[in-house]
């Protein structure tokens, strides 16, 4: 059975949330407060975390990077901040995706759904070598993307954007952390050279390049590479 570790220090929404997760046979425990989901993550161990970023005690990122420390348990990040830039620090932080209230329950539970089904060891991972779609495959120790059986000819750079998103499969790639680990650390606010090359990828792997099923934008926020 999955378990899940809510953190919000918001009663109402915890208890919907236990009541909606408990009847569809998940295990839930909950925590007002990052102190508390820290102990709670390290005690039970959660196949998935659904965090508010603004907790009494401490400021959500916190509970993001205290947990990365030593898992990689999907978090859903659950806020009231609306700004890009609070979105990016929780992602640069290791959040997996984002979910702004007011929230519909349908689209919460479906989002906490996929980030369980992407931490599957049937996901594409570190160790994952050949990563097949319906239009294209890639192959990351050769480094070679073939579409339907013919080779891909991708520049250096064009592969590295391939190759970080690849390996985040499903998961929100944030802007920064995609420039800072294809260009370079000093590289952060060039959102420009991401559309460009973006574009590009999809021009030569996507079948419809104008409406992308692989290269997913989440506007203002990053990528996330779908198969």
């Amino acid at each position: 059975m999955t378990r899940v570790l809510v953190i919000d220090d918001e009663p109402q929404i915890v208890r919907a949330l236990v009541i909606n997760l408990r009847a569809r046979k998940y295990e839930v425990d909950a925590a007002h407060d990052g102190a508390t989901a820290l102990e709670l993550a390290a005690a039970h161990h959660p196949d998935v975390v659904v965090l508010d970023l603004g907790l009494p005690d401490m400021d959500g990122v916190e509970v993001i990077k205290g947990l990365r420390g030593w898992t990689r348990v999907p978090i859903l990040v659950l806020s009231a901040r609306h700004t890009s830039d609070e979105k990016v620090e929780a992602l640069d932080a290791g959040a997996d995706d984002y979910v702004t209230k007011p929230f519909g329950m349908d689209e919460l539970l479906a989002r906490l759904r996929a980030a369980v089904r992407r931490a599957e060891p049937t996901g594409a991972g570190e160790d994952e070598v050949l990563v097949e779609t319906d239009e294209f495959t890639v192959d990351l120790a050769a480094k070679k993307v073939q579409k339907h059986g013919k080779d891909v000819r991708l520049t250096p750079t064009e592969w590295h954007l391939l190759e970080v998103l690849v390996h985040n499969t499903g998961r929100l790639v944030s802007q920064r952390q995609l420039l800072q680990e294809v260009w370079g650390p000093s590289y952060g606010t060039e959102t420009n050279y991401l559309r460009v090359y973006m574009a590009q990828l999809r021009r030569k792997l996507e079948a419809d390049p104008s409406h992308p099923k692989h290269f997913v934008t989440e506007p203002g926020m990053g990528y996330r590479f779908e198969r």
